[in-house]
């Protein structure tokens, strides 16, 4: 492997970094995971949920949209980060309707095992928000359940940016923004099944649904059952 262009700290470890590259991108390349929700591979950055909030230089940023530099200290494992990410978490979870045990996506669902992986079990912080948003089941291959949306914006990036069809945007501000379509419902749009908006890797809850596919995989086997969120990311460690 060639020298790096440069390197950085991340919690004092020594990272390689290149130019262009976010702090995120290089920590991945390392083996370094650091939290995110709304950033996901082949998508342009958001810097939405923060999750992936980080220390550079004592100043805090998003790691998926902050430049890497050379000799930035960054810290991303501290008890106070952590707990930040925490209760971002618990904050997504008590405004929308979470019903883990009964969702299909449960087992593969990101919110969910952020959770687990941040030591959150049993949101009781906040108040739950409990919105009642209709479910459009219009389409014959996919459904919309808004009531499990993050607004991490990943099927927006996706399908505009990958489909070049701009089926998903936003609507409503603050708490009352959700997902919606260009269309009356997802049946007046031209939305597919093939699309990569709708693909199961997109949409980190189960807000986007494939019909026809649900429970598919048995409890046990299924994605995050294998091992943590962030696992794939920290095999590439050679440290």
């Amino acid at each position: 492997m060639s020298d790096p262009d440069f390197t950085f700290t991340i919690d004092g470890k020594t990272i390689a970094g290149k130019p262009g590259q976010t702090i995120m991108e290089a920590a991945d390349e390392a083996g370094v995971y650091i939290p995110r929700l709304c950033d996901h591979e082949g998508l342009r950055h958001q810097g939405g949920c923060r999750i992936c909030t980080v220390k550079a230089e004592g100043r805090s940023v998003a790691a998926c949209t902050q430049p890497a530099a050379a000799g930035v200290v960054v810290e991303s494992e501290t008890d106070h980060i952590n707990k930040l990410r925490r209760d971002l978490v618990e904050m997504l979870f008590h405004e929308g309707n979470h019903l883990c045990p009964i969702c299909e996506a449960s087992g593969n669902c990101e919110l969910q095992a952020m959770a687990y992986r941040l030591d959150m079990t049993a949101p009781t912080k906040f108040p739950f928000l409990e919105p009642c948003r209709e479910l459009d089941a219009s389409h014959p291959d996919i459904a919309l359940d808004t009531n499990r949306c993050i607004s991490c914006g990943r099927c927006i990036r996706a399908s505009q940016d990958i489909d070049q069809k701009g089926i998903f945007g936003y609507v409503g501000r603050g708490i009352h923004r959700r997902v919606a379509v260009n269309g009356n419902n997802l049946a007046g749009t031209d939305a597919d099944i093939a699309d990569n908006a709708v693909s199961a890797d997109v949409c980190p809850v189960g807000c986007i649904i494939r019909k026809g596919v649900g429970f598919a995989t048995p409890i046990g086997e299924r994605e995050f059952d294998q091992g943590m969120i962030g696992t794939d990311i920290e095999g590439k460690r050679r440290d």
